[in-house]
């Protein structure tokens, strides 16, 4: 079974409420970098941090400003953040999508299918009250 792309506020809210444990992924960005001042400010219960531009990303270069990681980059970030092949994983921005997205596709990548991108991303989730 093909694991959803998108998770809507209220699924993963009734998720987490009926004790299911999916690593939720805080991948903020702006276009300065890394938006870890929000993450501190406030994310989802349990979140962690992923620079998108440190984990995701190589150093920019010939291959542009967010080449592609290696996979050895993916495993450690991987590693860090405890995701592992039984473990689903909700990944959420700041709304605008564009960096979950990155953090879905570079995690399915390098085989790690169970991952969903939160629809609307924080900013969804504090709209409905979380």
């Amino acid at each position: 079974m093909t694991t959803p792309a998108l998770v809507q506020v209220e699924e993963l809210r009734a998720e987490l409420a009926s004790g299911g444990r999916p690593l939720l992924v805080d991948v903020r960005w702006v276009l300065a970098g890394s938006d870890h001042e929000s993450y501190l400010l406030g994310h989802l219960p349990g979140a962690v941090f992923c620079d998108l531009d440190a984990e995701l990303a190589a150093p920019p270069g010939d291959g542009g400003r967010h080449p592609l990681p290696s996979s050895a980059q993916l495993t450690a970030m991987m590693q860090r953040l405890g995701i592992s092949p039984d473990r689903d994983v909700v990944v959420y921005d700041g709304g605008a999508g564009g960096p979950a997205a990155r953090a879905w596709w570079c995690l399915r990548w390098v085989g790690h299918e169970a991952v969903r991108v939160l629809d609307g991303g924080y900013q969804a989730w504090v709209g409905a009250g979380g």
